[in-house]
């Protein structure tokens, strides 16, 4: 477990050394997740890895890392209440993106596969529809 945590912590590391060397705008664990994703697919693990033993073991506790975000909304309370409007507009516009784009690739995807199988079906000799 010890030397899964250090491949874990050092990938981590690599990324925050790059980010802040290189003055990303991408935070430090994100490129050592990227680094750690690489590291796997080059070196293909075995299934009882301990660096794929040790993520499973803080995956199983991945609710105890919401509790600073808790922390944080009960800290900054009054800031949250006294600008409840725009936090509000801010999270509904988003949803609302966020559902409007989904929407739209589903069409997208959708219309691909349509156009994909009937060309299929004709290079079959078949007549579509």
């Amino acid at each position: 477990m010890l030397n899964g945590m250090m491949w874990l912590l050092g990938c981590q590391l690599v990324g925050e050394v790059i980010s802040r060397g290189l003055d990303l705008p991408v935070p430090g664990p994100v490129l050592g997740m990227v680094l750690l994703f690489i590291v796997l697919q080059v070196r293909r693990p075995p299934a009882d890895a301990n660096v794929l033993r040790t993520s499973d073991a803080l995956l199983r506790h991945l609710q105890l890392l919401f509790i600073p975000a808790g922390v944080g909304v009960v800290t900054y309370l009054a800031v949250l209440r006294d600008d409840a409007l725009p936090i509000v507009g801010g999270l509904f516009l988003s949803w609302l993106l966020g559902l409007v784009t989904v929407g739209w690739l589903v069409v997208l995807l959708v219309r691909g596969k349509g156009d994909h199988s009937t060309g299929a079906q004709r290079a079959a000799g078949g007549e579509p529809g």
